[in-house]
């Protein structure tokens, strides 16, 4: 019986962690997917001209919230 493509990336990734370890896997992973956008118009558009500090303060705010 063929497998679906669901059960081939399950049994893909439990390979590649077995082999390299969770962190190794997810590295290779992140460097074989395929992105997509243009992430420094993406970057533009949600930081604008703020500052790291100014990013770390509304991090920390909205984790207040929660």
């Amino acid at each position: 019986m063929l497998k679906t493509l669901k059960e081939i990336k399950e049994e893909g990734w439990e390979a590649l962690v077995e082999r390299l370890g969770v962190a190794d896997a997810t590295m290779f992973v992140m460097e074989h997917e395929k992105g997509y956008g243009d992430y420094t118009e993406e970057r533009k558009k949600i930081f604008g001209q703020k500052t790291i500090d100014e990013i770390v303060k509304d991090i920390k705010e909205s984790k207040k919230g929660r």
